[in-house]
């Protein structure tokens, strides 16, 4: 279990995280919803290490990882696809893919995750040999969410993955998302599209200007009148 007790992050003079506690159980999918700057981005990049301004306590199946550099993170078995995807663009598939190996050594489960990520994402397959730049908007959320699974996680951090994408490309990311979770694997979804999100959550957290103001389960949200007002268009 992924479990956050009393997070703060600042940035400069800026207070981003006032407090937040949250828990991802094992093989659950667990949403946090908010608007621009409500601290959803800030939470997940603190839990991946990339934030060092911050207090409160991460753990990770009981041990804690809050003072991990990302390279620990990553090794403790949680990867982040990030918002903007972050890709190498002058990288091919097939290199980016393995880039997001670089801390494994088992040839054998890499070459077997590879098989399944090209699975997941069968236009990466047809891509591998293109630069990461030339690929679509659509192509290139494959291509970053691919990348880190390829560091074999248990925990899959995604961070807008639906983003810029056009409507049917939205759907197919959350199959993917849902395909992902049915392989055992716990996500921590960031998400603005809060109808989508809720639909695939087993739980979710809803943040308001660094602080967690509702949680529930995803149905339970979906049907919350202040959630409905405020992110779901009454």
């Amino acid at each position: 279990m992924l479990k956050v007790q009393d997070l703060h992050v600042h940035y400069g003079g800026i207070h981003a995280l006032k407090g937040v506690s949250l828990e991802a159980p094992q093989g659950k999918v667990v949403t946090l919803i908010g608007a621009n700057g409500a601290g959803k981005s800030s939470t997940l990049r603190a839990i991946a290490g990339l934030l060092k301004n911050k207090k409160g306590s991460i753990s990770y199946n009981g041990k804690d990882i809050g003072a991990m550099n990302p390279v620990e993170v990553v090794k403790s078995g949680i990867a982040m696809s990030p918002e903007g995807r972050r890709i190498f663009p002058h990288l091919t598939v097939y290199e980016n893919f393995m880039l997001g190996a670089y801390s494994r050594e088992d040839k054998d489960g890499i070459a077997r995750d590879l098989k399944w990520v090209y699975e997941l994402f069968p236009r990466m397959y047809e891509r591998r040999e293109q630069k990461g730049g030339t690929l679509s908007g659509g192509e290139q959320q494959m291509l970053a969410v691919g990348r880190a699974l390829m560091s074999a996680p248990e925990v899959l951090m995604l961070d807008e993955p639906s983003l810029g994408l056009a409507p049917i490309l939205v759907r197919d990311v959350f199959e993917i998302i849902k395909a992902i979770n049915e392989k055992g694997m716990t996500v921590l979804l960031v998400e603005q599209n809060a109808f989508a999100a809720l639909k695939v959550a087993h739980y979710a957290y809803v943040l308001e200007t660094g602080r967690i103001v509702l949680e529930g389960t995803g149905h339970e949200l979906s049907c919350d009148q202040r959630v409905r007002e405020a992110y779901l268009g009454g």
